[in-house]
């Protein structure tokens, strides 16, 4: 069976890694492959076409998470809400899509002991920032006005709060640059590409928050390494808690294993490995 993930850019994904780490794991490295393909919006339809009963399923990065849910013949209900699928799934001639970035981000949080979160401010307004949302549903942050989605231009994160009214949750969309202001929370969450948020780094090491970064290479972040290092400052033995990308790659992939292979349960402390490995080799 073949899988693979699609994207643009695509060069750099770890996803191959973590996923041939699973196959080999399960006994399957023999009868399963998974590859990477560059595709933008325009060419999923066609790569879709070509997908014969021998492929599995694909893993989907940016631009392709919210188109993919036009072209799904089925598509799980929290994909709906968050208005993106980063999962297809083919099972006897269908295309089910589903979202595992949600459950991703819990997982990582929770792994670092994040199992609850009451407020919570998101940097970035894209279709990562609305899975955030989602997680932080997921781990309690129901109140209203308990999120603020921070962007850039506040007018473009209006994606993220569709699909927060979609979940039944009142967000704040505010401007960046009025960051300061809205830290008084428990976690900060940060979308932003590698490098975007090094102003920021200031404002949120300044605050009492813990920190997410989807950025896993290079890591730590600036912002990462501020937040650890203001907690230790004030006194703690060991700094605030730091969350990098790289658990939720994890996390995420080892749900899409279980969606397209069957198994029961991803072997999720080998994909760990290889990732970690290979991060360290790029480094």
């Amino acid at each position: 069976m073949r899988a693979a993930v699609l994207g643009s850019p695509i060069e750099h994904s770890l996803s191959p890694v973590l996923h041939t780490a699973a196959y080999a794991e399960l006994g399957l490295a023999g009868e399963w492959s998974y590859e990477r393909f560059e595709c933008d919006e325009a060419g999923l339809p066609a790569f879709l076409a070509r997908c014969d009963r021998t492929w599995a399923g694909l893993s989907l990065t940016m631009p392709l998470k919210r188109v993919a849910l036009e072209l799904a013949d089925e598509v799980d209900e929290l994909a709906v809400q968050v208005g993106g699928a980063n999962t297809l799934v083919f099972t006897a001639g269908r295309v089910h899509a589903w979202n595992t970035d949600v459950a991703g981000i819990m997982a990582a949080l929770r792994e670092a002991g994040i199992d609850r979160v009451r407020s919570a401010a998101v940097l970035g307004g894209g279709a990562t920032a609305a899975s955030a949302v989602a997680a932080l549903r997921g781990l309690g942050a129901l109140d209203p006005g308990a999120v603020t989605v921070l962007a850039r231009d506040p007018a473009r994160a209006a994606g993220v709060e569709a699909a927060a009214g979609r979940m039944g949750l009142a967000i704040g969309v505010r401007p960046l640059a009025e960051i300061e202001r809205h830290l008084d929370v428990d976690l900060v969450v940060s979308t932003l590409p590698a490098g975007a948020a090094d102003l920021l780094v200031p404002a949120v090491a300044a605050s009492r928050a813990a920190l997410f970064d989807v950025v896993y290479s290079p890591w730590p972040t600036e912002l990462a390494r501020a937040v650890h290092a203001a907690g230790a400052g004030a006194g703690q033995r060991s700094g605030r808690i730091a969350v990098g990308g790289f658990p939720m790659l994890l996390h995420q992939a080892a749900v899409q294993v279980e969606l397209m292979t069957g198994a029961e349960r991803a072997p999720v402390e080998a994909m760990r490995a290889a990732g970690e490995a290979e991060l360290r080799r790029r480094a």
